[in-house]
């Protein structure tokens, strides 16, 4: 039985990686991290680090028959997902585990009416009749703040703004009470009015709900709204990860500090220049064995830093690095 203080979530060492006609490509590299019970984990990084890989990887939804988990453990309650039957991991996904997709307008069936969409999520999982369905549809728009529920129910994804349409991405992932909800990038595409709408409805339902979330994001000002913990991810790896307080007042690598110094300041004047990391996220195909923001960091590695993985060490309480001695400090 697990203990009640247990994290919820417990990801050791996973590996994933996608078959190609260029060869086997790792996208996920040896990535651990937990998620607390009632906790928000904020997965923060540049596109193309494996943000959405990872999470595909802990619901099984990698895109077949490319992807493939090579190494490590998902155990959710005790259970490893990793190696889960497909039927049981069907019946968990949806139910305890939900997701929140990136673009709610190709992620909604546009033939299939808001209230039928709603309804199969119950009807996957449980028997019930479709009076029940259909009560439990409505009071899950309404807890999502959807004006006008009722007849939001019969309407398609296109009659909806793009706010709308995220909510109604909220009541489906959430109408079964999962306990893990992975979401995302779920306020990408919406303005900035809506997205911080759509965030303080992910605090209050996760706080009504009692669920612990993933959130994954490229936008450090999310992370420090929603999240109690963040792991920052570049280039298939977890180079640090800490509480947002930690990560935000004593960041230790260089990537992290990358980031947050490219935030605008509220006490900037109009014209001053955003720092900028310098160059890209490098290719899947270029991931190198050692440090991989190498390259990006400005300063010189030896051959011996290029070439060997850094160590994942604990440098203060809960405060963790991916312990590159040139890029740490």
């Amino acid at each position: 039985m697990m203990s009640s203080t247990a994290p919820i979530l417990q990801v050791h060492d996973l590996v994933t990686a996608f078959d190609t006609d260029a060869g086997r490509m790792t996208a996920v590299d040896g990535v651990s991290f937990d998620v607390p019970r009632g906790k928000t984990l904020g997965i923060v990084g540049e596109s193309g680090c494996g943000k959405s890989v990872t999470a595909f990887s802990i619901t099984r939804l990698l895109p077949q028959p490319h992807g493939k988990i090579l190494g490590g453990r998902i155990e959710f309650e005790g259970k490893d997902l990793v190696t889960l039957p497909h039927e049981d991991m069907r019946n968990l996904r949806g139910n305890d585990i939900s997701m929140i997709f990136q673009e709610p307008m190709t992620a909604l069936n546009p033939v299939q009416t808001v209230g039928k969409q709603l309804a199969e999520a119950i009807l996957l999982h449980e028997d019930a009749n479709l009076d029940t369905v259909r009560a439990r549809c409505l009071e899950m728009m309404k807890k999502v703040r959807i004006p006008a529920a009722e007849q939001r129910l019969n309407e398609y994804p296109h009659q909806l703004s793009g706010g709308m349409r995220q909510r109604v991405m909220i009541a489906m992932a959430l109408i079964n009470t999962p306990k893990l909800l992975i979401a995302d990038e779920p306020t990408t595409a919406l303005d900035v009015t809506v997205q911080a709408q759509i965030l303080d409805l992910i605090k209050d339902l996760q706080s009504d709900l009692g669920m612990s979330v993933i959130l994954i994001t490229h936008d450090l000002g999310v992370i420090a709204e929603v999240c109690d913990e963040v792991a920052v991810m570049y280039a298939g790896r977890i180079v640090e990860r800490a509480s947002v307080y930690d990560l935000f007042a004593n960041p230790r690598h260089a990537y992290t500090r990358g980031l947050l110094d490219s935030i605008p300041k509220l006490d900037s004047t109009p014209k001053t220049k955003l720092k900028a990391i310098p160059g890209n996220v490098p290719s899947i195909a270029d991931f190198k064995p050692g440090c991989r923001f190498a390259e990006r960091s400005g300063r010189e590695h030896t051959l011996q830093e290029l070439g060997t993985r850094p160590a994942f060490v604990e440098i203060a309480p809960n405060h963790l690095v991916e312990n590159c001695p040139v890029c740490v400090s």
